[in-house]
């Protein structure tokens, strides 16, 4: 199995957007399992997803310990890159935040999303304040052994002054200064259509993030774009509880059971989720 930092130059090296990363966002160890054994070459963490599993709602109200421990049973499982969404990185200063992105490498993690808003007042951070974060992050980086990729969200499409020209043109200008200041990727939350794919692209010219969102171009096209990763953010969990929904109201409405039992996979198969996949070595 790869050292942690053998990962961690594996992930950074699938952002040279030569192909674009799709990563699949798992709130827990069996989901995480299933997108490695699917086939996708890295992992991604969904707060909102994993955070809600937990019994937390989306943002920084679970623990740090609680939510470190969970990062480190999601790791200890994998053999591909394993990168988590820190949220706004639970710290009221910079060097705070640097802790914990430590704690999360720590745990096993090669790569971390920070976001620049503030969840309980839905407003942006001062482009200097998280300026400030993201140039502690890049000391730690140079401060370990593991050089653990960082993606710089920006919500400024989403909760940015004026019209969604505006918007867009704020969302630019932080990706131009996250950039600047040491991210290795940049993400503008919330932008679905080509226009403004293409012109944050041309803009920003550097490694760019998308969601997956009702609307989003396909991969296909997205590359043709520039975009060098795709996240599903946390729709692989809405799909997942939508399932559920469903297949309780077949029981609950029909008496039938089509839902539960169709497509599902074994007990032998969902025990198999809790422990590492079993790597064949090259001879």
């Amino acid at each position: 199995m790869s050292s942690q930092a053998e990962k961690a130059e594996r992930f950074r090296g699938l952002h040279d957007r030569k192909k674009v990363l799709i990563l699949p966002n798992a709130w827990d160890v069996p989901s995480a399992r299933i997108f490695e054994n699917a086939g996708f070459p890295a992992v991604a963490t969904s707060s909102a997803g994993m955070m809600v599993s937990l019994g937390y709602p989306d943002g920084e109200e679970i623990p740090t310990e609680e939510f470190i421990l969970a990062i480190r049973r999601i790791a200890r499982v994998l053999s591909v890159p394993l990168t988590v969404d820190v949220v706004g990185g639970f710290g009221h200063g910079p060097e705070d935040v640097a802790q914990t992105v430590k704690s999360v490498v720590d745990a096993g993690a090669v790569g971390i999303n920070i976001e620049d808003f503030v969840h309980s007042t839905k407003e942006l951070l001062p482009v200097d304040k998280q300026l400030e974060r993201l140039r502690a992050l890049v000391r730690l980086q140079k401060s370990i052994d593991v050089p653990f990729v960082i993606n710089a969200r920006t919500d400024a499409f989403r909760f940015g002054p004026g019209d969604e020209s505006a918007k867009l043109d704020e969302a630019i200008r932080r990706g131009i200064a996250y950039k600047d200041v040491g991210a290795d990727c940049v993400y503008p939350m919330g932008l679905t259509d080509a226009a403004s794919i293409s012109k944050f692209v041309k803009a920003v010219d550097f490694p760019m993030n998308v969601m997956v969102r009702k609307g989003l171009p396909s991969v296909p096209e997205l590359g043709r774009l520039g975009v060098a990763r795709v996240s599903f953010g946390p729709s692989a969990s809405y799909a997942a509880m939508g399932l559920m929904k469903r297949a309780s109201e077949e029981v609950l409405t029909k008496g039938t059971y089509a839902t539960l039992i169709d497509g599902a996979i074994t007990f032998d198969e969902l025990n198999a989720l809790a422990v590492p996949k079993k790597t064949t070595s090259p001879l």
